[in-house]
């Protein structure tokens, strides 16, 4: 089977990709993960324990992609377009909420991770083994999903309407790129940049990361309502 990717549907995934990587949730787990295991820890367990961690996110991600996937493919064809709109103007609304938290960060209803799995997160720290490292992982990367599931479900849905070997190559990368600031936060910290200058940009820049997020959602819904109706067409 030939792998045939639009330039389209490829631009789509990844700017979608770029957006959901950026999310302040994701990036606020792994500063809390390196900050606990930076104390007496050297640079060769750290690296370990955090490529193993960002390894347990990417798969479990991946996993609830193919099961968002294959749970959209197996609608009936008759119910499909009603599907794509309800899903678009889901999408457009969890973007309302994100621009909201631009101009209103923490006021109201956001797109967050619930404090008591927070809590949950931070006492599981406390004693890192292996075992403690993957959980976190695939814990982290499931509660997410009110921080990243709304461009995850626009993407998924529109990798169902056509999946064959192609669409699942767009998902495996999408996933790449989904994990690669952690990545990058992961070997800055190891090339002797200071944690509190991590923390910091984020904390600076978690309301843009918002509203970015946010325009990208609206447009991405938008996109998933005029498919649905035959407006517009990727392939």
């Amino acid at each position: 089977m030939a792998i045939v990717i639009t330039l389209p549907t490829l631009a789509t995934v990844l700017i979608t990709a770029a957006v959901d990587s950026i999310n302040p949730c994701a990036i606020g787990v792994l500063i809390l993960l390196v900050s606990t295991i930076l104390v007496g820890k050297r640079k060769g367990e750290l690296l370990k324990i955090g490529m193993i961690y960002i390894a347990a996110v990417y798969i479990t991600y991946f996993i609830y992609g193919l099961g968002l996937i294959s749970f959209m493919a197996a609608i009936p064809i008759v119910w499909a377009e009603y599907i794509s709109i309800v899903v678009g103007l889901l999408v457009v609304f969890a973007g309302i909420i994100e621009i909201k938290d631009y101009f209103w960060y923490g006021e109201g209803f956001s797109l967050m991770i619930p404090q008591k799995y927070a809590e949950k997160i931070k006492e599981k720290m406390k004693n890192l083994t292996l075992g403690t490292v993957i959980f976190l992982g695939v814990f982290v990367a499931s509660v997410e999903l009110p921080c990243t599931g709304g461009p995850y479900l626009a993407i998924t849905l529109l990798l169902s309407q056509n999946f064959d070997l192609t669409a699942f190559v767009l998902l495996i990368i999408y996933n790449i790129i989904f994990v690669m600031p952690l990545v990058v936060i992961l070997f800055m910290v190891l090339l002797g940049q200071k944690l509190q200058n991590v923390q910091q940009w984020k904390q600076n820049n978690k309301a843009y990361m918002r509203l970015f997020t946010g325009l990208i959602l609206i447009s991405l819904g938008w996109l998933l309502i005029l498919i649905a109706n035959g407006v517009i067409n990727l392939n």
